[in-house]
């Protein structure tokens, strides 16, 4: 059929028919979600939940588009199995970062409730109770800072200060916390 065809034309087939392929598969994928659209708003009018809605809203359209977009990369010369290798190296890479940096990120994050709860204050007198048995690390609150909050225990009889202990501060989202009142 393309023997047919002006010079010009056979030279812009190549370039031409892919674009006309990309703008039916978006065209497709458009209808497909407007359809899906459709059925969600007729399950809401036969008293389906509102979040089961809006969750099968979200996602008919991550699958659509997700589909469309791996068709058109493909249309456009990408191999799936390269995407594949791409998606599954970044994922684990950041599956590695995640884990790597996820007691830091914590500690980071209960510092910030310590500061907006207050469950103690600096100076503070308190204990990190264990469980109901077992006593458990006891001291003044000397600092709170992002990472840590230090205790000073109770010197020995001859008015030195005790020991430092440094607990990190997503333990006291995980344990009972005993706090002594000035004079208490």
């Amino acid at each position: 059929m393309s023997e047919h065809w002006p010079s010009w034309g056979r030279e812009w087939l190549g370039e031409i028919v892919p674009v006309f392929q990309v703008l039916l598969i978006v065209l497709v994928a458009l209808l497909l979600q407007r359809l899906a659209r459709r059925v969600m708003r007729r399950l809401g009018e036969h008293n389906v939940p509102a979040e089961m809605l809006t969750i099968g809203r979200r996602i008919s359209a991550f699958l659509i588009y997700g589909a469309a977009l791996l068709l058109v990369l493909e249309r456009l010369g990408v191999s799936a199995s390269v995407l594949w290798a791409a998606f599954t190296g970044f994922a684990a890479v950041a599956a590695v970062a995640f884990f790597a940096v996820w007691s830091v990120l914590s500690n980071l994050f209960c510092s910030v409730l310590i500061f907006a709860t207050r469950p103690f204050r600096l100076y503070d007198r308190i204990e990190v109770l264990e469980n109901g048995e077992k006593l458990g690390l006891k001291g003044r609150v000397i600092d709170i800072n992002l990472i840590y909050t230090t205790l000073q225990e109770d010197g020995a009889d001859d008015g030195q200060p005790g020991p430092t202990l440094q607990i990190p501060n997503s333990l006291f989202f995980q344990r009972a916390v005993r706090r002594f009142r000035p004079g208490g």
